[in-house]
């Protein structure tokens, strides 16, 4: 493993494997044969011995298609990868698992890290498998259900007065002051390494033929890197064929400075100045690893796009009662975006597209309205009466 710098700031963000090697010890050893989690790909992640990895058994995520959903908006294939079913609920449990398990490898004594809630949640759970020291700085306002677990897991854990931007300046200051590992994204490359496995699964879970589109919701980017950069490994081994799928990120209209650069055509992005969206993980003033994401867009032939907060609702409430399924806000805005896309004939009909929830819906209750009647009688069930008439 060979460990890459970005050249404008010296920070470590790639890993290159011997993919000749990899390639010969799958053929040796098939993934069919393995554990069903994201350790069966360890060839492709950067921990040299097992006994300093820190899991607690991330599950391979399934895939299914969206029926109701996808009938609703005019596709004939939508799939779903719910990244909600890991650990602590979200993909972020792919990256705690990697980069704490390789800075343990490293001698990492304790680390500290900036959240908008779920990256926080994950990574003090496996902080505490692993017996390690860790601080968590997020926003005031940020989810209370991942503070609350943070928390619970023995992190020391702080608020701002401002966005994970701020939240990020004040970490970067107490490493440096400390010595303090940063495990921030993108700013040190073992994380993005974790998410890496998304694609892997994909990959393997499409074994008939990749999709044709990826939609993605995006706030720092690393999941979007991550599975492109899965699928162009196993392209250059040689275990996938032909135009990899166009990738798609959406942001929230409130925080959306990545779709700003991409629609102007530039190679970097601006900072938001004043970012709101009710999807935390989206509300990223300016994602570290933009010039990658912009760069994995336009690659792959794909798009980005913003969306409103009302869309972000509704189709978290659509999808719910169409298809029984409770996405995160994130994922909400993903699906969104997808409609905008049929929409606006950017996809056909015909599209394989696959959607990434990377979250549980489970995880934003806290603060979501609930208007529950009381009932007393028979009677004060006749909503539920005339729903069921109709029916017949």
């Amino acid at each position: 493993m060979i460990q890459q710098t970005c050249p404008d700031c010296d920070a470590p963000y790639l890993c290159e494997y011997d993919l000749e090697r990899v390639r010969a010890s799958w053929e040796k050893h098939p993934l069919v044969e393995r554990e069903k989690t994201l350790w069966r790909y360890h060839e492709l992640l950067p921990l040299q011995s097992e006994e300093n990895r820190v899991s607690l058994y991330e599950p391979m995520t399934g895939v299914w298609p969206l029926l109701g959903y996808a009938k609703k908006i005019g596709l004939r294939h939508l799939y779903v990868k719910d990244e909600g079913i890991l650990p602590t609920g979200s993909f972020k449990a792919r990256g705690a698992s990697v980069g704490l398990s390789r800075a343990r490898e490293l001698g990492v004594r304790a680390f500290a890290m900036p959240t908008n809630g779920n990256a926080g949640s994950a990574w003090a759970a496996y902080a505490a498998r692993a017996q390690i020291p860790a601080l968590i700085v997020l926003p005031s306002d940020a989810p209370r259900t991942p503070r609350k677990e943070m928390i619970a897991y023995g992190a020391d854990v702080y608020v701002v007065d401002g966005t994970i931007g701020d939240a990020g300046r004040l970490t970067q200051a107490l490493c440096k002051a400390t010595g303090v590992y940063d495990v921030s994204t993108l700013r040190e490359p073992y994380r993005l390494e974790g998410k890496k496995t998304m694609g892997l699964e994909i990959a393997e879970q499409f074994a008939g033929g990749l999709p044709d589109v990826i939609v993605y919701p995006t706030g720092g980017g690393a999941g979007v890197i991550g599975i492109h950069r899965a699928l162009a490994q196993l392209q250059a081994m040689g275990r996938i064929q032909g135009p990899l799928p166009k990738m798609v990120i959406v942001q929230a209209e409130g925080c959306a400075p990545l779709v700003r650069a991409f629609e102007q055509g530039e190679d970097v992005s601006v900072p938001v100045n004043h970012p709101f969206t009710s999807a935390f993980g989206m509300r990223v003033p300016k994602a570290l690893g933009d010039f990658m994401i912009l760069k994995t867009l336009r690659e792959t032939g794909g798009t980005a796009i913003r969306v409103s907060e009302r869309q972000i609702a509704d189709t978290r409430r659509q999808l719910a009662q169409d298809d029984g399924f409770f996405v995160c806000p994130e994922g909400a805005a993903a699906f969104a975006g997808v409609d905008v896309l049929r929409a606006s004939g950017w996809l056909k009909e015909k599209d394989r597209v696959l959607v990434v929830n990377t979250g549980s819906g489970l995880k934003y209750t806290d603060d979501a309205p609930f208007d529950v009647p009381q009932a007393s009688d028979v009677g004060d069930f006749s909503r539920f009466i005339e729903r069921v008439s109709m029916r017949d």
